[in-house]
């Protein structure tokens, strides 16, 4: 039934202002436009992320939003340059190596907006 709708990802942010700084700033999203209720939307891919006003925030402690991208070293490169803070991780099954953990079929690597929601950018590994 909803297999070809559009997907809309709703991020809870305390700060707009300093939200869409990180958002087109860090990550290099185009503006896609406040809405009436208080939103602020970029277009990723085929997909919708909204930004919507919290004020409380969120606590949430899983990754929110991943972002896949074709050559991770590469992007996790590009992102430092740009600002991003990514996480690093030791723990049995999840360990980061710069950054990067291989899990499974794909790898991964994760950071932190502003507003403390858990992105991720991951790359699928090419079958053998």
């Amino acid at each position: 039934m909803l297999s070809d709708a559009s997907v809309t990802t709703m991020l809870p942010v305390q700060d707009i202002a300093r939200a869409r700084v990180f958002y087109e700033g860090c990550l290099g999203l185009k503006p896609g436009g406040s809405r009436p209720d208080g939103k602020f939307v970029y277009r990723v891919g085929g997909s919708t992320l909204a930004l919507f006003p919290k004020p409380e925030g969120t606590k949430a402690d899983h990754t929110a939003v991943s972002f896949q991208v074709a050559d991770i070293v590469a992007s996790v490169r590009e992102l430092q340059d740009a600002g991003v803070i990514f996480e690093d991780y030791d723990f049995p099954g999840l360990k980061t190596v710069d950054h990067v953990c291989v899990l499974g079929a794909e790898k991964a690597a994760w950071f932190k907006d502003t507003e403390g929601n858990y992105l991720c950018i991951h790359e699928d590994i090419a079958p053998a």
